[in-house]
């Protein structure tokens, strides 16, 4: 059995839908609950209360782990005692970019090289989903806000995400592997409120914020530290965090997803 943390999520449900597809038993854990496929199993339970996991981890194999909480030594000796083997950590770029900055997700890593299970570490670019930010805008003005608007990032796929973290749950091969998911090439948010419109068939007017905006309304759901190394990354990229990265086509055996297949199959959400 597989039991997937955040299962409602952008990654986690498609995450779900493919591990079912592939007739593996699911134990889905979210802090409320969920419409999840026919056979899942589905356990509310609160990574930051690790106790709360211990009953969803019964009989586990393997463990799809987000980084959320602040106890991940918790957490993975319960997954130990419980006789899981494997767990694949789905942490962020900025770990291996700015680790000054993303202390959270290094935390967790660190905590999965030094579990004793097979582990794989997945360090995520940003997710084309984080445009649902828009949507509300989209829907009611059409239009578009964020900073830096012709500054390109490789944003990645959450569906591409799912889909090599089931390879990893699933396959021998990746353990001791920390892998970096990126898109088929950078695109700026201006390019991707264009390819909104587009897959919505109607313009969508770019509004650029200056950093000051951006900062403020960031600051309402993220902490500072974050928020600063956020608009840095935005803003100023490093080199390494601009590259693209081959390990989605390597694991998956095909080209990552364009941003604008992603706006196509999402374009009801903006509707």
């Amino acid at each position: 059995m597989i039991v997937v943390t955040g299962a409602t999520g952008n990654v986690g449900k498609e995450l779900v839908r493919i591990l079912v597809g592939a007739g593996e038993r699911v134990t889905a854990v979210s802090r409320h609950p969920a419409q999840l496929p026919d056979g899942v199993r589905h356990m509310e339970a609160n990574l930051a209360d690790p106790p709360s996991l211990a009953a969803a981890l019964e009989g586990a194999e393997a463990l799809f782990l987000l980084v959320a909480g602040e106890d991940p030594e918790g957490i993975l000796g319960l997954a130990k005692a419980a006789g899981v083997r494997r767990v694949v950590l789905l942490s962020s770029q900025g770990a291996g970019t700015r680790p000054e900055v993303y202390r959270h997700p290094v935390a967790f890593e660190d905590a999965v090289r030094g579990s004793g299970l097979d582990w794989t570490i997945l360090r995520s670019g940003g997710l084309n989903s984080n445009a649902f930010a828009w949507a509300g805008s989209i829907r009611t003005e059409r239009t578009a806000a964020a900073p830096f608007g012709d500054v390109g990032l490789p944003t990645v796929d959450p569906a591409d995400v799912a889909e090599v973290a089931a390879v990893v749950l699933r396959e021998a091969g990746h353990a001791g592997s920390t892998y970096d998911l990126t898109g088929p090439a950078p695109v700026t948010p201006r390019e991707r409120a264009e390819a909104i419109g587009e897959a919505l068939g109607s313009p969508v007017r770019f509004i650029e914020q200056t950093r000051a905006e951006a900062r403020a309304q960031m600051l309402s759901f993220m902490p500072e530290p974050v928020v600063e190394g956020t608009l840095a990354i935005l803003g100023e990229p490093l080199p390494a965090e601009q590259e693209t990265s081959p390990a989605v086509e390597r694991i998956l055996g095909r080209a990552p997803r364009a941003f604008a297949d992603w706006a196509a199959r999402t374009a009801p959400a903006f509707q």
